[in-house]
Parts: C-alpha cells; sequence; structure tokens
C-alpha cells in the first residue's frame, strides 16, 4: 500500500517532519510518500493562505493518480480543499481534522482542540460543526504559536501548547486532546506522556484511516457530487485542466 502525505504548504521541512509521524503511524508494508505542495504559502494561517494552498494541494493528486498512490492524507488542520480532492480520485482522500476528531470522539465523551492562531479558531470550529461533533468539542484553544514557530527550537512552542492543553483539561473538562495543526505532529506522545490523556495527531489518525479504508476495499463514491469533475475549458493559469 502506497499513501501520499501531502503537506499543503511550502515548507519543506514541515513536510518532513509530517512524513515521520505519518511513517512512524503507518502499519508495516504500508509506504508514506511525503509531498510538498509545489505552490501556495510557506504556512496556512488563515482563509486566504487555504484558499491559494488548494491548486498545488490538487495538483499533487493529478499526479498522484498518474502515479497509482493507494490513498492520500491532506496534512494541514483546516482541511483545505477536501471535497475538490475527492472528486479527482477514487481513492480515500483523509484530512487530518476530520480524522482526529473522529478518532476523539471514540476514545473520549468530550475532547478540546489546541491549535496555533488564535485567528485560526474559527476555521476550527466550522470543521467541528460541519463532521457533526461540535457538541462533543468542549472548545477551540489557540497556543498563540505562528505555525513556523513550531519549526524553531528557540519559541518555546512545545511549553506553549502544553500549557493551553493543561488549562483544557482544567477549565473545558476535555477528556483528550486534539492538536490542530499538521505541524505539531511530533508531539502528540510526549504531551499524552505529560499529560496524562491521549493526545490525537491528525497526521498518524489519517494514515491509519486510509489504511482501514484501502483494507476493506472502500474508495471514494464516484455518484453524486463526487463524481469526478465535469470536462470543459479553462483559463489563465488554469489552462491546463482544460478537457
Amino acid at each position: 500500500m502506497r499513501i501520499c502525505v501531502i503537506n499543503p504548504n511550502t515548507t519543506t521541512s514541515m513536510t518532513d517532519k509530517i512524513g515521520e509521524a505519518a511513517r512512524h503511524a503507518a502499519s508495516q508494508g504500508t509506504e508514506i510518500i511525503a509531498c510538498t505542495s509545489p505552490s501556495g504559502p510557506e504556512s496556512i494561517e488563515s482563509h486566504f493562505d487555504e484558499s491559494l494552498s488548494v491548486p498545488g494541494l490538487l495538483e499533487v493528486i493529478r499526479q498522484g493518480e498518474i502515479e497509482g498512490y493507494d490513498g492520500y492524507v491532506i496534512a494541514c488542520f483546516g482541511d483545505p480543499g477536501l471535497l475538490a480532492a475527492r472528486e479527482l480520485t477514487g481513492k480515500p482522500v483523509i484530512g487530518i481534522a476530520e480524522a482526529a476528531m473522529r478518532m476523539a470522539s471514540l476514545i473520549s465523551t468530550h475532547f478540546s482542540v489546541v491549535t496555533t492562531l488564535s485567528r485560526t479558531i474559527v476555521i476550527a470550529e466550522h470543521l467541528a460543526r460541519q463532521y457533526g461533533v461540535e457538541h462533543l468539542c468542549r472548545r477551540i484553544r489557540a497556543a498563540d504559536v505562528a505555525v513556523l514557530e513550531l519549526e524553531d527550537p528557540a519559541s518555546d512552542s512545545y511549553r506553549r501548547v502544553r500549557d493551553e492543553a493543561k488549562r483544557a483539561l482544567v477549565e473545558d473538562g476535555a477528556g483528550a486532546i486534539v492538536l490542530g495543526c499538521g505541524g505539531m505532529a511530533d508531539l502528540a506522545r510526549c504531551l499524552s506522556e505529560d499529560l496524562g490523556v491521549p493526545v490525537i495527531d491528525g497526521v498518524s489518525a489519517a494514515v491509519k484511516l486510509v489504511e482501514a479504508l484501502v483494507e476493506l476495499k472502500l474508495g471514494t463514491s464516484k455518484v453524486g457530487d463526487l463524481a469526478y469533475p465535469l470536462p470543459k475549458r479553462f483559463t489563465g493559469q488554469f489552462a491546463h485542466l482544460s478537457h
């Protein structure tokens, strides 16, 4: 089984971190190919960033169909372009926010999310509502750590994420913590040990879900809105997509 794990931003050091977490979670015999988006922002921290990350992400999916991957993970907690990506392939495509929230709902009656900047809280709130877990999600919290600060050992990002998670346990009554950024993928194990509760990294959760779907021979339905895109003409930078 070959799973393509896509970092929708263009920071390769984050791709390396995400790929390492994915390989650690993967079963023996699963090959993880970690890909960096060929275009877009260096980090994704706003609606604007998410929108500009989608064309590069979809280009990876299109290329992945040629290379014959068995499934895909979108490793950004906003799950940018998730439904568009599912239109492009009959293979499973899992976003890390949906994976982490659904996994958390299986092991705790309530969870809280600890994300990066406070401006991204509303994005995670919308996703919790969209995925039908709003009643289980006690709160979306921000550690006020910029995404690229997670790459800087001098930023003290681990302590800031840990302290926010501790507050979630006390103030929210959360039984589990969901990490709200693909760049936090390397923090889950240490945080779980420090906090004494399950800490869910969406990258690892998404890999396991893709593996399960592939093994069950379940792929993206091509009936209805997730059918392949209709052939049509495109102009400008997307002219090469014309059929």
